[in-house]
């Protein structure tokens, strides 16, 4: 898919300011070096865009820098072997996250190709179909035997290199159905076309009164229309799992007799002693064997604050280290970590969810075999009656397949899913998969993740105001030297306010503990309790020998929270919040939102074992997260929904992205698909009613060819008529 960013209050505020937004830069561009790709989850707008394509173009070895916003994602090319730890850490000087990504894992993405190819086939058919309907109307006007067989060879000449083209989505489909011995809504249509144009080049060179070029290309064309109106429904996104197995660090800093060395992960053995730097991504599951640093595990468990680490302690291959150099032991690499099992988990989870039996694929189970026996009984019959007359019975049966309207049951689906695809766009949501509307109207169980889904998932600085203006200008110039998300937090409490200049000099990190450093002759400090001289656990400020200052933190509730469990509960869904971070937080939110059922402390695994008992039972669960802790559950789930700010394989794995920062749009979604669903069916039976009409007159024999051809027509305008309802 293309996941356009949202206009709107979804944009960063750089993006007012900035005077480069909306352009595009011109440079040269360098094809020397090699390609080195990054995850950039935290850009919002074209300042994002401009702000790191400038600041890495800086750099001596980086030749060239090419954003994509809508993936969030950088493609950098670089020189003199620099590597993607150097580029992550350049775009964290500039203020944004990044993560590096395996370019030969992502090497073999999707193209809108179908879609281009559908588009093409779908224009020529359009344009023979009007030629030949003028060379038909010329025929009924009174064009008769010379004259007659002339148009119906002009329009043999326009009608069969188009349809040889323009149908080959439809007729390979069929034959792959039939070479399994199934049956699918393409076997009849396939039939239809073929029978229709050999028989009209019969008709036509015995000189009959009756061609079917132009229903052949009539039912061409509407079906094409709705394929490519099914195609723009379907993601290019690669596999979630791929996505999870590019997040794997592609090297590592293994320490040998001559210090630490950069190799490839596949160079990385079980006992292995490696260096992982501050703000480098952890390659490997593993024990920490020298050092003490803070992890950033919210990827993983969804926990809110980075946990401290120190020898004896467990990582795992996919978490950040923050503050301070570790040395960690390997234990398990590649396919045997924690990580890659969870990508084998989204894997056969999506494989699953690829099987999910549609509407239109339960209409076609019915649809397909009813045609064809119908088709047959007509020929069989007209055959008898009129004492082995071939041709006669032949034109009878080709009439039945063409008049029982694939055409409306075609694009029965797809309109509707346009029209409200369209409409949730406007309200903030991306529909990705085909069939997510379908499923997302079958919803009756909801399961939220906690941080980064209901809350923003970045921690705030509570009662500011409370502090003396110099201590917190002295705790703004301590936390500038961090990049712990707390320190950060105080960082942006002070911007803004007008604050007294104040000198910290000597400003250091303690990985593990917090940052000190020296004003006016004493030692201040910025960290936990314990260290800075305080009782209890709890960040502090500490100045001299003063009373330590308490700082209490928030994680803010996203826009729309508490509405949309109103709205979940008003509908009667029930509602589950799992969440991988601490009892007193998640209990804490659940009582501000009204949520009975909640769990904290839950991990990947954990969160997969809870879908599938609910699926167990029967229910057919919405999972709405944005962890990479929330993938593989979210690709189990009925149907999932993403934030935009979700991690790129949370993404993926979603069937919807929310780009609107409300999250109460969710109820939105379910109203319309609910809307949807309506539609789908009524289209269904207005096709159902069109056919009890159509089809006992084609069965008398009175379908004329240009009859049959203005009845697709009309069926496949009401259906699309009654598909705009949607809005």
């Amino acid at each position: 898919m293309s996941a356009v960013e949202h206009p709107g209050a979804a944009a960063c505020p750089a993006c007012l300011a900035s005077p480069l937004a909306g352009q595009v830069a011109e440079r040269q561009r360098s094809a020397e070096g090699e390609e080195v790709q990054l995850s950039l989850p935290t850009i919002h707008c074209a300042a994002c865009i401009s702000t790191i394509e400038q600041g890495l173009l800086g750099l001596p070895d980086v030749s060239d820098v090419r954003v994509n916003l809508t993936r969030k994602r950088a493609s950098v090319r670089v020189r003199n072997g620099m590597d993607a730890e150097a580029l992550v850490a350049a775009v964290s000087r500039l203020g944004y996250e990044a993560q590096p990504l395996d370019a030969a894992t992502l090497s073999a993405g999707a193209s809108d190709r179908a879609a281009r190819d559908l588009t093409m086939r779908l224009g020529v058919a359009g344009f023979a179909m009007m030629n030949v309907m003028l060379l038909s109307v010329a025929v009924w006007a009174g064009a008769a035997n010379a004259t007659r067989d002339m148009f119906h060879w002009i329009s043999a000449a326009i009608a069969l290199p188009t349809i040889a083209f323009a149908a080959q989505p439809f007729f390979v489909s069929a034959w792959r159905q039939l070479r399994v011995a199934r049956l699918n809504m393409d076997v009849p249509i396939s039939l239809a076309i073929l029978l229709a144009s050999a028989m009209s080049v019969w008709e036509t060179a015995h000189h009959g009164q009756h061609a079917y070029f132009d229903a052949a290309l009539s039912l061409t064309f509407f079906l094409l229309a709705g394929r490519v109106l099914d195609q723009r429904m379907r993601t290019v996104a690669r596999s979630a799992a791929t996505e999870l197995a590019a997040l794997e660090a592609p090297t590592a800093l293994k320490i040998g007799p001559d210090g630490p060395l950069t190799v490839r992960l596949e160079q990385v053995g079980a006992g292995d002693l490696l260096l992982v730097q501050p703000g480098a991504r952890i390659p490997v599951d593993g024990v920490v064997a020298e050092g003490e640093s803070e992890i950033d595990r919210a990827f993983l468990t969804g926990e809110t604050d980075p946990v401290a680490v120190a020898p004896g302690l467990q990582v795992r291959a996919g978490e950040v280290n923050l503050t301070g150099a570790l040395r960690i032991t390997a234990q398990a690499v590649g396919a045997d970590t924690l990580l890659h099992r969870l990508a084998d988990l989204v894997s056969v989870a999506e494989e699953a969810k690829s099987r999910y039996n549609s509407l239109a694929d339960r209409a076609a189970r019915i649809y397909a075999p009813a045609v064809h026996l119908l088709a047959l009984a007509a020929f069989i019959a007209w055959f008898w009656l009129t004492g082995g007359d071939l041709r006669v019975a032949l034109n009878v049966a080709v009439a039945v397949l063409i008049i029982t309207c694939p055409c409306a049951l075609g694009l029965a689906v797809p309109a509707v899913s346009t029209v409200a695809s369209g409409r949730l766009f406007k309200r903030g949501l991306l529909v990705k998969h085909a069939t997510a509307l379908e499923r997302l109207a079958e919803v009756d169980a909801v399961v939220l993740d906690k941080t980064g889904t209901l809350t923003r998932g970045t921690p705030l600085l509570q009662d500011a105001d409370a502090l003396p203006p110099e201590a917190l200008a002295v705790g703004a110039a301590l936390a500038q030297a961090s990049n712990h998300p707390r320190s950060r937090a105080v960082a942006a409490a002070a911007q803004g306010r007008t604050l007294p200049a104040v000198n910290v000099s000597d400003i250091r990190e303690v990985p593990g503990h917090g940052v000190q450093g020296n004003w006016n002759g004493q030692l201040v400090r910025l960290g936990r309790a314990d260290w800075a001289g305080a009782e209890g656990s709890a960040t502090v400020l500490r100045l001299g020998d003063g009373a330590a200052l308490p700082l209490q933190f928030t994680d803010a509730l996203r826009p729309g929270a508490a509405a949309l469990i109103a709205g979940l509960k008003a509908r009667g869904l029930p509602v589950t919040l799992l969440s991988g971070d601490t009892p007193e937080a998640v209990g804490q939110l659940a009582g501000q939102l009204g949520l009975d059922d909640w769990r904290a402390g839950v991990h990947p695994d954990d969160k997969v074992a809870a879908i599938a008992a609910m699926k167990a039972a029967g229910r057919r669960v919405l999972m709405v997260g944005d962890g990479l802790n929330d993938t593989a559950a979210m690709a189990l789930a009925h149907v999932a929904i993403a934030p935009a700010s979700a991690l790129e394989a949370t993404r993926v794995a979603a069937d919807l992205v929310l780009v609107a920062p409300q999250i109460d749009r969710i109820d939105d979604a379910l109203r319309i698909a609910g809307a949807a669903r309506r539609r789908i069916l009524e289209n269904f039976a207005l096709a159902a009613i069109y056919n009890a009409i159509a089809v006992p007159i084609a069965l008398m024999g009175l379908a004329t060819p240009l009859g049959a051809a203005i009845a697709m027509s009309s069926s496949s305008i009401m259906v699309s008529l009654n598909a705009l309802r949607t809005r």
